[in-house]
């Protein structure tokens, strides 16, 4: 772009050739040179023509800076392509830095006080056991699964029709013996035995296909059940790791006070319920997003399924789906199988089902502990109800048809889609206002409807002279013998028969509650109190029918008529899980034999 002589900026116009240029005019008339003629201007149109050249600017140099802050931003980038180049190298001197310091920690903390870090030996030990495993399975994982286990399972799979009976009855003959050890000086025991017979004959009877039973799953699961409660109850090394993790869960939920404190003011706890209890399952549901977020709740499930499938023979679906159970709820757990519920079985289903009713979720797990329930058994009976499930479900419903089911290692276990720590914590938490809303409101529902029908049957039973006729009173005859052959003490059938009418009618809160007050009032045995918390820890009530229905039924809207074939059978089946995991309780638990453990005093022998 030029200026003229007289002031005016020269122009180029374009022609409708794009490759010739003309020069324009000053104020002569020019005709558009476009194929539609427009009225002729003295001026050229600003639309029609191109500005010429414009002078260029020469690109000035800024200075580089320099000083401090420059150095640091050098500084930086050098680490930064240092950590690049390595990163390896980097992460392997920071695990050797930090398990340096652990063994020094480690090594002092048993010498200053061994008795107790024994339990951070024992967890040490664990961990490992876990990285050894992890080394072999990275580096040799697939090498020994190709030359030893997979020849080995295949090998057993062919004999299986030959060797399934013998090793049956050597099962039996040595689970014979060890029971014989165990209750040689408290023979009443033997009564919880005979009700575990009793409650797996039942299943059997009723069993929608009797004729069609695989018994390795049913004998399998109830093997695995039984071994983990003797862990637990009749180990010193067993009862001491639950009796601590019992603690230090409880411990770890008390540290929820501090939110309601902060929100409620220091007399909280004047309103128990409401402004201690709910908000543990906010707190614990947070800490469980966050273990998922870091993958920790995947690695624990996948392993327990991986043991079940390949122990009980079940299928992957069934498998993840009982091991997640242990630690979320009966509506959470399906989403890890979401993808196969279209394609499932009607006997998976049924073990879906039965998973989610003999178990209870981890989140409400903390409010039962906060009651004053003893946490070491109410977790260890959520542990062991979770192949007691799969076991009376594969019993009361067997598979008769092909499963499509895939292997544990080929299914992928969701995972959530929060984008840091701190995001996972604050999904957990706004998921459990739903959940402690939903508690609150059965709750109050379920307890003013029971006071209500407690009404009712006194006013009817005014009228021919029966006295203080109640739900609870009608519940404490009628499963007294339930009570009884799970070993309960007797004078304390009424009570936990009672308990037992609450949680199948109501929920298993409304049984817990009843529970601790009578804890607190000592109107039932030690004894009667641990066998009522194993049997009271599932979700298998009529009101969770419901829930299961309306929980599974948008995961597979094609299999809405299967799930509700099965809801009825499934819940019983549940029932009875939770029941043989308080027989085993009540053959094994010795409350003398707590005490000596809990002193220190001595070790109890198991065979």
């Amino acid at each position: 772009m030029n200026a003229s002589v007289n002031g005016n900026i020269e122009l180029t116009s374009v022609n409708e050739d794009v490759g010739s240029v003309n020069k324009g005019y000053d104020d002569e008339e020019v005709e558009r040179p476009t194929k539609h003629h427009r009225p002729v201007s003295s001026r050229p149109y600003l639309d029609d023509v191109i500005i010429a050249t414009l002078p260029k600017i020469d690109k000035v140099e800024r200075p580089q800076k320099t000083g401090f802050w420059t150095s640091v931003d050098e500084a930086k980038k050098t680490a930064s392509d240092f950590y690049n180049d390595n990163k390896k190298l980097t992460h392997w001197i920071i695990a050797i830095i930090l398990t340096l310091l652990y063994i020094a920690y480690f090594a002092y903390a048993l010498w200053y006080d061994y008795d107790e870090a024994e339990i951070l030996l024992i967890f040490t030990c664990i961990a490992v056991f876990i990285f050894i495993y992890a080394v072999i399975r990275d580096n040799a994982g697939s090498q020994i699964e190709e030359s030893l286990i997979k020849p080995a399972l295949h090998k057993v799979n062919n004999s299986w029709s030959h060797i399934k009976w013998p090793l049956y009855i050597l099962l039996v003959v040595a689970f014979v013996i060890i029971l014989v050890f165990l209750v040689k000086d408290s023979p009443e025991q033997l009564i919880s035995f005979g009700g575990l017979v009793i409650f797996v004959l039942f299943t059997y009877i009723f069993s929608k296909h009797p004729t069609q039973v695989i018994w390795r799953p049913v004998l399998w699961g109830l093997t695995l059940q039984f071994l983990l409660g003797l862990f637990v109850l009749r180990t010193d090394i067993g009862f001491k790791i639950f009796d601590w993790l019992g603690e230090r869960v409880t411990t770890f939920l008390d540290f929820a006070d501090a939110g309601s404190e902060f929100l409620f003011g220091e007399l909280y706890t004047n309103h128990f319920f409401a402004f201690k209890v709910l908000p543990v399952v906010i707190y614990f549901s947070s800490v469980i997003s966050v273990l998922y977020y870091l993958g920790a709740m995947q690695f624990v499930i996948e392993k327990i399924a991986w043991l079940m499938q390949y122990t009980m023979k079940t299928s992957a679906a069934e498998s993840l789906n009982a091991a997640g159970n242990i630690f979320i709820g009966q509506t959470e757990a399906p989403l890890m199988v979401r993808p196969f519920l279209k394609d499932m079985t009607l006997s998976e289903i049924h073990a879906i089902m039965t998973g989610g009713f003999s178990t209870i979720a981890g989140s409400v797990l903390g409010a039962y502990i906060s009651f004053g329930v003893d946490a070491s058994h109410l977790i260890s009976a959520s542990v062991m109800s979770a192949p007691a499930a799969l076991a009376i479900s594969k019993l009361f419903w067997p598979e008769t048809e092909e499963s499509k089911m895939v292997t544990v290692e080929q299914v992928k276990i969701p995972t959530g889609e929060e984008r840091n720590i701190i995001e996972a914590a604050s999904v957990g938490a706004s998921t459990a206002v739903s959940l402690v809303a939903n508690i609150a409101a059965n709750l109050i529902a379920f307890l003013a409807i029971l006071a209500f029908f407690n009404a009712i049957l006194t006013w009817f039973g005014g009228l021919v002279g029966i006295e203080g006729l109640t739900f609870e009173l009608i519940c404490s005859y009628v499963f007294m013998p339930v009570a009884f052959i799970m070993g309960v003490e007797w004078e304390d059938c009424r009570e936990v028969a009672e308990l037992i009418g609450i949680k199948a009618f109501l929920n298993e809160f409304v049984g817990y509650l009843r529970l601790t007050e009578f804890i607190e009032a000592g109107s039932i045995s030690k004894r009667s109190e641990v066998i009522a918390t194993y049997a009271l820890c599932g979700f298998a009530s009529i009101g969770s029918i419901g829930i299961q229905l309306g929980g599974l039924t948008p995961m597979a809207p094609t299999r809405k008529a299967a799930f509700a074939t099965v809801a009825v059978r499934a819940l019983i089946a549940g029932t009875i899980a939770s029941f043989m995991t308080a027989c085993i309780a009540g053959i094994l638990y010795e409350e003398n034999l707590e005490r000596v453990i809990m002193n220190g005093t001595a070790i109890v022998p198991v065979t």
